[in-house]
């Protein structure tokens, strides 16, 4: 079976060459980049699983190297950085990552972030007949893992799929941030933060007003839910 392929972007080669141990112990393939601009080279030619990036690297940063990428996939991304307070986790969050990890790290920690990424983006990924969900004017393809939006194809992360694609399951279900941390990161929930930013994002792609959002609804005090226009009650 082939191996998924990491690229972890670090130009720390101390730290790069300690991650890659972990990874290769941990049957991955595992390719290098020194900078955000050779990491965009390297990502463009190879088929990369999931890349690990630090963020303050020379020539191209690692936000810079974020906001290009996802210009063109939603593959995983683990923020891997020195930086640690909330508003850097946000902002790291809010450009496009689906996890961040802060400096020092414990290595067992960043194998399970990466586990845990690969398994909820790839290996659930199995065919079913019904693989079609549509509501209103938003068509998820659990196949393609593709989300249509009034005719209009829009990127998502893997993060941000997941988490639209449980609430999708469930229309008018309420699921308290913890239950959707836990469903979707599959650990115990540990950051709310997190979910809250990843809301707001998918709210920006796929209301017509965020601000004033018809599918994906707060429940005050209770967490958020998928509303079927269908089914309002």
């Amino acid at each position: 079976m082939e191996k998924y392929k990491i690229l972890v972007a670090e130009d720390d080669k101390a730290i790069r060459d300690s991650i890659g141990i972990y990874l290769n112990n941990g049957n991955y393939e595992v390719l290098y980049a020194e900078n955000g601009k050779e990491c965009i080279e390297i990502f463009e030619k190879e088929d990369i699983s999931l890349i690990i990036m630090d963020l303050m690297m020379p020539l191209v940063s690692g936000e810079e190297a974020i906001i290009a990428l996802r210009k063109i996939s939603y593959v995983p991304i683990i923020i891997l950085s020195a930086k640690s307070e909330d508003f850097d986790k946000v902002i790291g969050l809010d450009i496009g990552a689906d996890d961040y990890i802060t400096k020092p790290f414990n290595p067992l920690e960043l194998m399970a972030r990466v586990n845990s990424n690969i398994r909820r983006f790839y290996k659930y990924q199995e065919k079913t007949e019904d693989h079609l969900l549509e509501i209103g004017g938003i068509k998820l393809n659990q196949n393609e893992k593709s989300v249509v939006v009034n005719d209009e194809e829009i990127n998502l992360t893997s993060t941000e799929y997941k988490i639209l694609e449980l609430l999708m399951k469930n229309p008018n279900r309420v699921f308290t941030v913890d239950e959707i941390y836990e469903r979707v990161w599959n650990e115990p929930a540990m950051d709310s933060k997190t979910v809250t930013v990843h809301i707001r994002r998918i709210r920006e792609k796929i209301e017509i007003n965020p601000n004033k959002p018809i599918y994906l609804q707060v429940a005050w005090g209770l967490g958020y839910k998928f509303v079927d226009p269908r089914r309002r009650a």
